[in-house]
């Protein structure tokens, strides 16, 4: 039985995130009782039926509809087509209109619906899952889909979660089971869930089938790491916190079985709830075209007024004398309503300013551009068999626009590989392999490795260099030995040995997964755990510990220790931690080692390694005996039970003896530091949203050079409170602005874009702001979100760590709102969903975390690198090409249309057309689309190595340079002129030409086939003067579109086509008798270099006294002509630092009590916990390149091509014989 409580009204939305709101009707609290499905019907809880798509069969009409319709263009057309059926005005044909009209409106909507049935088709994969629910006294299966509030479901081993359930009962022990939260916070390590004691013994399905326990608990909502609620079962309530649910999108981990109640399902999940809506992106330039369109009209009645008000007047003055030769028609009544005629007819002549064949031809571009991403090799990675997808075709241009870039951190920046890298015992380090001169040499793929194969438990997996470290252990070091054998003994790892030494370790976190496999390499391998011993096997002899004591870590200890009796009978404590912590605690005796270690330790933090410290102890009998008492004592009290329990620990871990240290290698993606310098020289700012905890994710930012000891300062906001969160972002402001720019504490400072853009590039130092989860909730509240971004936006470098998802959504809304700039934002696992579909564009990793990343996303593929060339090639590439496009199409038709308008003052304001009715309908579909196509295919400015090699020249796209108002302007303006010319030449020169027999040549035919070739002709010299990179198929579509112009021409006005169509094809012969006179063709030649040849000075005074950045490059690589750009090394250079930390722990508290408890022990299981403090130093490698904003900066493409090697375009796969311009 389900029983629900709803506010009768609706809420408004007072939050910023609001459209992920599923419904208007707001419940209070969830009541649920368990198997009684006939009852839940009568209330309106979603069922498990999950839905990311956009239309289904009967709202695609209707829906795509009005959203093509948002483009005013299409609104405008329909008008045209309104006004094209009313015959008293209508000069042209309505087919004309409609046709072109239907074909945009068909091909936008086949793309849109091709685009969703992938998403219903990801939908119905997921919806159809099966999952076994109890109904009726046995197990069904049943459809995801058909899960239900109140269900109890059975969930086998490596199964997804169909919905959050409650944990009932599981195969293990006391109710335990294991889950990977992957989908849900991007952390691959295990976690344990444990139901209620009360309820654990449920595991018979007749007990299961007699529960009839009620949850009371809170609404459906997003916070992944928050559940309250009530079991009320027998008389008896039993609460209920996160620990005890199971989420959707968590998969069940080395638990044979375990079965749960259904709390939420469907789209009332925590996973769903975090998920945004698809919502319909538009570029910028498209909203752009919306405004232009707009003007464009208000331009077109302009027009239409002043040649109306003309007709009027010609008509009141000379018109009327002409009433006996050309009457007025019966609905003409006078002067003024002959101009408003006159007014529409002009509206519908000079519509093509914006013809429709311009939103076909964007579509294709699109399209074509999309394609070339899907094509390009150079994104395509082997390894997984993965090339990029581009999953939309409307956002191409987009690309070449970006300033944010939101990014996820593991398996985006990270391969989540963590891996033994080096090591210090007893003052020696480890790790380092030297030549035959000493020098010391990188470790590549082609360095021989250890030979393990003493050792038959080893890890085949596992690789280690330095093989002086082997010989240490088989000569039997102590020092070396006990190293090893305090990384076997020390930790939470569960092991699972299915066959005979095929061991698989279960380890809540990666770093201690790692130090316990490169232990078991060595020769100390750790078998098996039981509540009271260990046992490992040293050097091939098996060993048990008794294991005494856990003391475990949490965030204030930041260390673990274990106590253990070996069996020789002797007592010891083995310490692992963060090396402040630990030599905070050692005897004075290892003073010496600790200094020695720790420069090892500098050398290992500045390399970018993850470190911990080592120590033991050897305790006395009756020592210890004492402390154990004490211990027993304080575990049992009730109040300050972790501070007495941490005194004791404090106590014992007192006079440690110094062992030497690790160093793990938190493997970033290939590429990963190259591509972020060179992303921050295009001017883009990447800011890192994690789910990982500050030091992971300041590690990460030092690895990848985001975060650097020579930066001016790290802002650290870690307040708990809304004071604590205001006081830290003003201080941190107040630092880099001083006070004059920071309000009094009750205002916050709004200034307007432009100045903080201004201010933003006047800022020298370089600033970075690191902030958790819990402050970022409070800073991005109503009264402190404008100082937090305003904060954010003066430093380099921004990480948010510990967020949601939903916060991760907040950052990219709180950045799309105030500032305007075009937002990315990339990850890879169901986490990042809701962030990746509130950025602008949305790119996903194919990695390690599922598909679901990649399938809500904008464009995917497999590596992070891939965004580098994803920008500033296909993207920059777009926009430069779109912007182009755009101009030129504007232009032609300016210089097309406007003819009409100058020949409006000299036929008497009639409406009548320049050029003939086939000209007008072919003009824009077949004489001019072809070579505009062409260009805005394969044009580039410079190939795709320069584009990579010099990331400024991004920067035109993210200022909006190449096509703006501005642009359309000067475009619009030229058209104009060109128009002008057109026009005039031609009718200045048929007042004084004669034919070669004397006769005069100056019907209106002629005079509209002298204009509509030289216009031709014009417009294919222009774009050939446009064109930057000339391919076969440019020569082809220019000089094809020429010569079938005349074809067609001649063909249209032959005796053939008269004889067939005499109404549609009545001038006979006029194109061959006009053509024939020499003069005519003098003509033609003097009005194409009279429109061409100012705008080609202009071209080149701009170049030479006004160059842009591309100018300056491209003069810069013709200067070199074969020598190639001067190349700087930008690969991570080896980095010293006194920074280091030790965090190979997990992300909570660990779960020492559980083991020792014994709980957990039917079966091998990871529970673990370790964590500790990282920081790393990264060198000033790209420092001076970072402050070189506004000059040419170079960088080598190293991770596409090797030195010297010419890349391949992505357009040589189309034409093989193209050449620059």
């Amino acid at each position: 039985m389900v029983i629900v409580s709803f506010r009768a009204r609706s809420r408004r939305s007072q939050d910023k995130m609001a459209f992920w709101r599923r419904n208007t009707l707001v419940e209070r609290e969830r009541h649920v009782k368990a198997n009684a499905r006939d009852y839940i019907d009568k209330f309106s809880y979603a069922d498990n039926h999950i839905k990311t798509s956009k239309y289904n069969i009967f709202t695609f009409l209707p829906l795509n509809l009005f959203e093509q319709l948002q483009r005013v263009a299409n609104a405008y057309f329909i008008v045209l087509l309104i006004l094209q059926l009313i015959p008293m005005i209508s000069s042209l044909s309505w087919f004309t209109t409609i046709v072109p009209l239907l074909l945009v409106l068909l091909i936008t909507a086949v793309k849109d619906a091709t685009d969703d049935y992938f998403r219903h088709k990801s939908d119905q994969q997921v919806n159809n899952r099966q999952s076994q629910v109890l109904i009726r006294g046995s197990l069904q299966n049943e459809k995801w889909m058909n899960v239900r509030v109140g269900d109890i479901i059975k969930l086998e081993n490596n199964q997804f979660v169909a919905a959050d359930i409650l944990l009932l009962c599981s195969s293990e022990p006391n109710g335990l089971c294991y889950i990977e939260t992957a989908e849900l916070d991007g952390e691959t390590n295990l976690k344990v869930r444990q139901a209620l004691t009360v309820t654990s013994d449920l595991g018979d399905i007749s007990k299961l089938m007699d529960f009839d326990g009620e949850v009371i608990c809170e609404p459906p909502n997003n916070r992944l790491d928050k559940f309250i609620g009530t079991l009320c079962w027998r008389d008896n309530k039993y609460p209920l916190d996160n620990d005890r649910m199971l989420l959707r999108g968590c998969v069940l981990r080395n638990t044979e079985c375990c079965f749960g109640m259904v709390i939420f399902a469907g789209l009332q999940t925590k996973l769903m709830q975090n998920c945004g809506r698809t919502k319909f992106k538009r570029t910028s330039i498209d909203k752009l075209m919306n405004t232009l369109v707009l003007w464009i009209f208000a331009f077109l009645i302009c027009m239409g007024v002043i040649l109306a008000i003309g007709n009027t007047i010609w008509e009141s003055r000379i018109g009327r004398r002409f009433q006996v030769f050309l009457p007025w028609t019966e609905f003409q009544s006078s002067a003024v309503f002959s101009g408003f005629l006159t007014f529409w007819s002009y509206i519908i002549i000079l519509n093509t300013v914006v013809p429709i064949s311009l939103y076909v031809s964007v579509e294709v571009l699109r399209l074509g551009h999309s394609y070339f991403i899907n094509w390009d090799k150079r994104m395509y990675h082997g390894q997984t068999n993965t090339a990029a997808v581009a999953r939309t075709t409307s956002l191409n241009e987009e690309l070449g626009q970006v300033q944010f870039i939101f990014s996820d951190k593991t398996g985006t920046l990270t391969q989540n590989i963590m891996l033994f890298s080096k090591c210090s015992i007893n003052g020696q380090t480890y790790g380092d392999v030297y030549d035959e001169f000493d020098q010391k040499m990188e470790n590549t793929e082609k360095t021989a490795c250890v030979d393990f194969s003493f050792n038959p438990l080893c890890d085949r997996r596992f690789k280690f260099y330095d093989s002086s470290l082997v010989e240490a252990v088989k000569l039997e070091d102590p020092a070396v030995q006990e190293f090893f054998r305090l990384l076997a003994l020390c930790h939470t790892v569960m092991p699972e040995e299915k066959t005979e030494g095929h061991l698989v370790y279960q380890a809540q976190s990666p770093d201690e997964g790692a130090l316990v496999t490169a232990a078991r390499n060595f020769g100390f391998v750790f078998r098996a755990r039981t509540p009271e011993t260990i046992t490992l096997c040293e050097m091939g002899r098996a060993v048990t510990y008794q294991l005494l004591a856990i003391l475990d870590f949490n965030n204030v200890r930041k260390r673990m220790s274990v106590i253990v009796r070996n069996p020789q009978g002797q007592i010891k404590l083995y310490s692992k931690g963060a090396d402040t912590v630990i030599f905070d605690r050692l005897d004075p005796s290892s003073e010496d080692l600790m200094c020695t270690t720790s420069e090892h330790l500098s050398e290992f933090g500045g390399e970018g390694l993850r470190t911990l410290a080592l120590a033991y102890k050897d305790l006395d009998e009756k020592e210890f005996e004492v402390w154990m008492e004490k211990l027993v004592f304080a575990s049992t009290v009730i109040e300050n039970r972790e501070d007495q329990l941490a005194v004791l620990y404090e106590e014992i871990e007192q006079g440690l003896k110094l062992l030497g240290a690790t160093a793990i290698e938190d493997k970033l993606q290939e590429g990963v530091p190259e591509t972020i310098a060179c992303l921050n020289l295009a001017g883009i700012k990447i800011w890192v949203l994690t789910g990982d905890k500050l030091e992971t994710a300041m590690n990460i930012g030092y690895s990848c050079n985001m975060l650097r000891d020579d930066m001016n300062e790290v802002f650290v906001m870690s307040g708990h409170t809304l004071l604590e969160v205001q006081q830290q972002l003003r201080s941190a402001k107040e630092h880099i602005l001083g006070l004059s720019r920071v309000g009094s504490a009750g205002d916050v400072e709004k200034s307007d874009v432009f100045a903080d853009s201004v201010l933003e590039e006047t800022i020298i130092a370089e600033y970075a702001l690191v902030i958790n989860g819990h402050s970022l909730a409070h800073a991005l509240e109503p009264q402190l979100e404008h100082v937090l971004l305003d904060l954010a936006c003066l430093c380099k470098t921004v990480i948010c760590c510990r967020v949601t998802p939903m916060q991760k959504a907040q950052v990219v809304e709180l950045v799309k709102r105030h500032k305007r700039a075009v937002t990315l934002a990339i990850g890879d696992g169901a986490n990042d969903v809701s962030m990746i579909k509130t950025a602008h564009i949305g790119v996903g990793i194919s990695g390690q975390e599922g598909m679901q990343a990649a399938l809500a996303s904008d464009y995917s593929f497999a590596q992070f690198r891939y965004l580098r060339r994803l920008l500033l090639v296909h993207g920059r590439w777009s926009y430069f090409r779109m912007c182009h496009f755009l101009c030129y199409f504007f232009y032609k038709n300016f210089a097309f249309t406007l003819v009409h308008f100058w020949y409006g003052f000299f036929c008497g304001f009639s409406a009548q057309t320049v050029y003939d009715q086939w000209f007008i309908t072919l003009f824009n579909i077949i004489y001019t689309s072809l070579p505009v196509l062409a260009m805005g295919l394969f044009d580039q400015d410079v190939n795709d190595h320069i584009s990579l090699c010099y990331p400024s020249l991004y920067r035109p796209g993210q200022q909006n340079l190449l096509f703006n108002k501005r642009q359309f302007f000067l475009c619009t303006l030229h058209g104009m002129c060109t128009s002008f010319l057109l026009f005039f030449i031609p009718y200045g020169a048929f007042s004084v030409l004669v034919k070669e027999d004397g006769s005069h040549l100056s019907d209106q035919q002629a005079f509209a086939v002298t204009i509509a070739t030289s216009l031709v002709i014009v417009v294919s010299v222009q774009i050939g003067l446009d064109t930057h990179y000339w391919t076969a198929v440019n020569h082809f579509f220019i000089w094809g579109s020429l010569t079938l112009y005349f074809v067609i021409l001649f063909a249209m006005q032959s005796n053939g086509m008269f004889g067939i169509f005499p109404s549609h094809f009545p001038f006979v012969g006029t194109a061959s008798n006009c053509l024939s006179e020499k003069s005519v063709w003098l003509v033609i030649l003097l009005t194409t270099v009279v429109c061409v040849v100012p705008g080609l000075v202009v071209s080149f005074l701009r170049i030479d006294l006004f160059p842009t950045l591309t100018d300056k490059v491209r003069h810069q690589q013709q200067s070199r002509k074969r020598q190639g750009p001067q190349e700087h090394n930008l690969r991570q250079s080896r980095r010293t630092s006194s920074r280091r930390s030790a965090y190979a722990f997990s992300h909570q508290q660990g779960y020492g009590e559980l083991i020792t408890s014994g709980k957990n022990m039917r079966t091998s299981r990871a529970s673990t916990a370790r964590s500790a403090e990282r920081t790393q130093h990264s060198s000033n490698w790209i420092e001076n390149m970072l402050k070189r904003k506004n000059e040419v900066s170079c960088i080598p493409d190293e991770s596409t091509e090797a030195p010297g090697e010419e890349p391949q375009n992505v357009t040589d796969s189309v034409t093989a014989s193209a050449h620059t311009h």
